[in-house]
């Protein structure tokens, strides 16, 4: 099984000019670039199936692809090999697909430079063009994880909340109603765990 690894100072993305982006960031929020790394993913597997919408299970497809062996900390050792098969079915990850994800991670996402390290929203039209739209389901996970952000950048005058993977997991995992919350939570995923880690983080964000 292949695991990719935190990588620190890691750009979500070696082509600044590339659509293939999930656009998660905006107005009211940062990112952190680990969650860009994944958002920009959730795009490629929207793109995959002609979608122009980004859906929460895209999202949560990119985090397993982009950084599983950070966020398989929150389930025990002796499960993770039933995790990883219930994302890769419940997000629909074909082997083929697989195999394209991470040959494309590889030698798109893992290289490359960042002064800082979380990704506000480009304001010039090239940037903006292309982008896929969010889902209401997912854009009200983004919210949600806005208000529980711990941390925040400067914009001006403004404190813009700075979202992490965790926090948006943790999101998800609290979706309550949502088949995709339903099934997380059989995962026996440790919310406790990711409740801590997303609401009293030990250092400021990085990726």
């Amino acid at each position: 099984m292949l695991f990719f690894g935190h990588k620190r100072g890691a750009s979500a993305s070696a082509r600044e000019d590339s659509n293939d982006d999930a656009n998660l960031a905006g107005d009211s929020r940062r990112i952190t670039l680990g969650l860009s790394r994944a958002g920009r993913v959730a795009a490629m597997l929207a793109r995959s199936r002609a979608s122009a919408v980004i859906e929460v299970s895209d999202l949560l497809a990119g985090m397993y692809i982009s950084n599983w062996e950070h966020l398989s900390q929150y389930w025990e050792d002796e499960d993770q090999d039933d995790v990883e098969d219930w994302l890769r079915k419940f997000c629909a990850i074909s082997p083929q697909r697989w195999n394209s994800w991470i040959e494309l991670y590889i030698h798109e996402f893992r290289d490359g430079k960042s002064e800082k390290p979380w990704r506000g929203k480009k304001r010039d039209g090239h940037r903006e063009s292309g982008l896929l739209q969010k889902s209401v389901a997912l854009e009200d996970v983004l919210r949600q994880a806005e208000q529980i952000a711990p941390t925040y950048d400067r914009d001006g005058d403004r404190k813009l909340p700075i979202l992490t993977t965790e926090a948006v997991l943790l999101c998800i995992a609290r979706s309550y109603g949502t088949e995709i919350s339903r099934k997380l939570a059989s995962t026996a995923i440790d919310t406790t765990k990711l409740e801590k880690n997303a609401l009293f983080p030990r250092r400021a964000p990085l990726a």
